[in-house]
This record gives structure tokens, sequence and C-alpha cells, in this order.
């Protein structure tokens, strides 16, 4: 059967709106997500684990954070099945109700003092709920602006809901450091904590609005009318979309796990632990570190677009390659400049960490979502992105506060993000460059004539020819 004709292009009014759609719900979901953790390191140790030594608290609230990400796996094999059979639209709306849901019940959650050893344990189950829905969140935000960009602008315009990511930072580190300022640490530890999210129930309803008004990706729609079509013919039944991508695109899966071990790690050294190592070793007020991850994030939020721009002119793998190497090299100088206590070498150190993981970051989603066809490509790009979380980004902080504990340097935590850096540099640099790929023709790798479970087209491996030719 030939290929269909491309989906048409959307119009840029109607881009833009999808883009705007697309980030502040991300921007929602991150901002649930950060502030969970930022409050993790500065408040739930004492509320929620009380009695213990004061960095193991740490270690014991860092782990129900991890709890977390555990749960993001699940909600990648949920949510990518049934955003591949029912569309990407009504996914993301169910993916913030359960964020902001559970985000809400956070702040209304009684502390230990209140009814013992239940307080963790329900805090533990509404962070798994979280860790839930962000699984599901990533990939139907950046497939929806993926599929309906311009496929020459791919990588800019799908870096957009990424910067949900340093938004939702900064909104979460914004509200906190002003109620760390406005507020004593008693009040701040007795209800002030709450606020944050609380404020959340009113983010989602904004969010709601502005996401049920847009429209399901074309290249989707036609997707599901091919699919439709051949179940009137004797064409075989489509697989189910999880067996179809791990059999057919198992090693873009790993690739994307192994693109996501330095940008998921040191993310989260850089943003989390930093909290611990700055108030702890370096002697910086909570405070101060709040407003240095506050100005790094507004600049990580400025930056994300213009290297998702650069790939569209230079490749996907080249930028990526560039942050992953940038972020390994700056780790030594990061902890050395944080060492010296002063608030303007803590700025410079999270903000040029920050700008060399954009530039792992801004790329991802184009990247990702270029290596999977269209009706496997929520469970490709969301398997590939948050299995990798459980053993990247949900253990991160927790291994630098055990490292910190155990040797007292930043050294060891310094190698670990390094580590995590070889890792990507190998997974990106065997990848082949996806830029010029038409999201309408990825096809998956299997046998000329096997069904791939992506449309009815033919299922031998190709892309298209180079878009950029008589530009």
């Amino acid at each position: 059967m030939a290929s269909a004709a491309p989906a048409p292009p959307t119009p840029p009014g109607n881009l833009r709106r999808i883009v705007a759609a697309s980030l502040i719900g991300t921007t929602i979901e991150w901002y649930d997500f950060f502030l969970y953790g930022s409050a993790a390191a500065l408040v739930f140790n004492e509320l929620f684990f009380p009695g213990s030594d004061p960095l193991v608290g740490t270690l014991l609230s860092f782990l129900t954070y991890a709890v977390g990400f555990a749960a993001r796996p699940l909600g990648a094999l949920v949510f990518g099945h049934y955003g591949d059979r029912l569309g990407r639209k009504k996914l993301l709306v169910l993916s913030l109700l359960l964020m902001g849901g559970a985000t809400f019940a956070i702040g209304l959650l009684p502390t230990h003092a209140t009814i013992g050893s239940a307080a963790p344990v329900l805090l533990t189950v509404l962070r798994l709920v979280q860790g839930f829905a962000l699984g599901g969140e990533w990939g139907g935000a950046v497939l929806l602006v993926s599929e309906h960009g311009d496929a020459r602008r791919r990588g800019f315009w799908a870096s957009w809901p990424q910067t949900g990511a340093p938004a939702g930072q900064l909104l979460a580190t914004g509200v906190l450091s002003f109620l760390t300022a406005v507020l004593s640490d008693a009040a701040f530890s007795d209800w002030g904590w709450r606020i944050p999210f609380l404020l959340s129930g009113v983010l989602v309803l904004v969010g709601l609005w502005i996401r049920l008004s847009v429209d399901e990706s074309p290249v989707f729609q036609q997707a599901l009318a091919q699919a439709e079509s051949r179940k009137a013919t004797s064409a075989p039944a489509e697989k189910l979309p999880l067996v179809a991508v791990v059999r057919h695109h198992w090693r873009d899966i790993l690739v994307a796990m192994g693109a996501r071990m330095a940008e998921n790690i040191s993310y989260y050294v850089i943003t989390a632990f930093i909290l611990v190592y700055a108030t702890t070793s370096a002697g910086v007020s909570k405070q101060t570190a709040l407003n240095a991850v506050l100005i790094a994030s507004a600049v990580h939020f400025a930056v994300i677009p213009l290297w998702g721009a650069l790939s569209d002119r230079v490749g996907r793998r080249p930028v990526y390659l560039l942050g992953a190497a940038g972020v390994g090299l700056w780790m030594f100088p990061f902890f050395a400049l944080i060492d010296t206590g002063g608030f303007g070498h803590l700025v410079l150190a999270v903000t040029v960490g920050l700008v060399l993981h954009g530039a792992m970051y801004a790329p991802q989603a184009a990247f990702f979502s270029e290596m999977f066809a269209t009706r496997m490509r929520y469970s490709g790009a969301s398997i590939g992105a948050q299995f990798s979380s459980v053993a990247a980004g949900a253990p991160a902080p927790l291994i630098a506060t055990a490292l910190l504990a155990d040797h007292d340097s930043s050294t060891p935590i310094a190698l670990y993000v390094i580590a995590a850096v070889v890792l990507t540099l190998i997974a990106v640099g065997v990848a082949k460059e996806t830029r010029d790929r038409d999201l309408n023709e990825v096809r998956s790798s299997s046998p000329a004539g096997e069904d791939d479970g992506s449309d009815g087209s033919d299922t031998s491996a190709k892309t298209s020819p180079p878009l950029r030719s008589g530009r």
C-alpha cells in the first residue's frame, strides 16, 4: 500500500496556540514535580521523618522523591498505549488532572506530628501518583507540538514544551524563595510550605482550559484513519503499540535511554542536590541557594529554544553531544565554585551547568519523536525517556547525598555525573541523525511485508529524503 499524502501543515497561529498549550501544561506539571523536590530538600525531612540525623532525614526525604520516578515508567506504558490508540490530547488532559490533584492533596496532608507513620506513607502514595502522571505527560506534550509543527523548524518548536521544566522549576523555586524570605523558619515549617502545593489547584484549572482548546495532532489523525481503513481489508491486525515498539524499535529505545543518562542525572544534581550541598557543605543559606537556582532557571528557560533552533541547522546529535561533553567538563569547576560560598560563584556554577544541560534537553523532544513510527511514537518516546529516569534522575539526589555523607567530598559526586556523561556520549554517538526525517514517513526496522503496527504503508526501514535540499 502506498504511503498516504503528508498531513497538511498547521497554520502558524494554530501552531503557536498548540505550543502555548503544551508549554503551559508542562510548566504546571513540572512545577508540581519540582516543588516536591525542593520541599524534600528543605522541610520534608523534619515534617515527615523527624527524629533522624538531619542528613539521614534528607536521605529518607529524597527516597520518597525517588519513588515518584519509579512510577514514571508505568505512566509511560499506560499513557503511551492509550495515547497511540486514542490520541495525544485526551491523555494530556488526564495527566494534568492527576498531577494537579496529587499535588493539591500534598498541601493538605497531615505531618508526622499529627498522624505518625501514616504521614510518610500517604506522602509516598501521592508521590507515586505524581510520577505516574508525569510519565505520561512528557511524551504527549512534545509529540503534540512535533506532529503539528513545521518540519524544518521542528527542533525549535518542539523545544518549547521542554522549557516547561525550567519554567516549572522557576515557578516552584520562586514561590518557595518568596515564602522563605517573608516567613520565619518556624512559620514556613508550620504552614508556609503548604501554600505552593495548594496553588497547584488554580494552575491546573488554567492549564485545562488551554489544553481543551487545541486540536489533535494531524499526523496522528491521519495514521488513525489509515488504521481504521485496514480493519475493512484483509490486512493483518494492528499490534499493540508496546509490543510493536519493543519488537521493531528496541535499538531506538536503548539510544533514548542512554541519551537521557547524563541529561537526567546532571539536572537533578544541579537543581535538587545543590540545595543540600550548598547549605550543608558550603554554609550557604536556604534563601541564597534558592535564589541561585532561580536565576539559573531563568537563563535555562531562555537558552533552550536557541539550542533547539541550532539543532535544526546542524542536527540533533552534534548539539546533544556538545551539551553532554560540556556538562562532564564542568562538574569539577561546578563544585569548586560552590565551595567558595560566594553568591556570584554559586549563580555562575548553576547557570553554566544548566546552559550546557539545555544543549541536551532542547533537541531531545524532536530527536526522540523522529525515532519512532506514528502509531507507536507515544509509547516509544515515553518508554525511552521514562524508563531511563528510574536509573538516572530517581536516585541522583539520593546517590549524591549518600556519597557526600560517606566521603565528605564533592569528588565522588562529580565522577558519578561524568560516568553518566560517558554513557550518553556512547549512546548518542552511535545513533543516526534524525533531523531530516518526515514524521509521516518514519518506519520501523521490521522486514518488508511484516506488520509494524504503525499504518498500512511499506514497513521497510526508511526515512524521507532530506528536507533541506533546495532551501
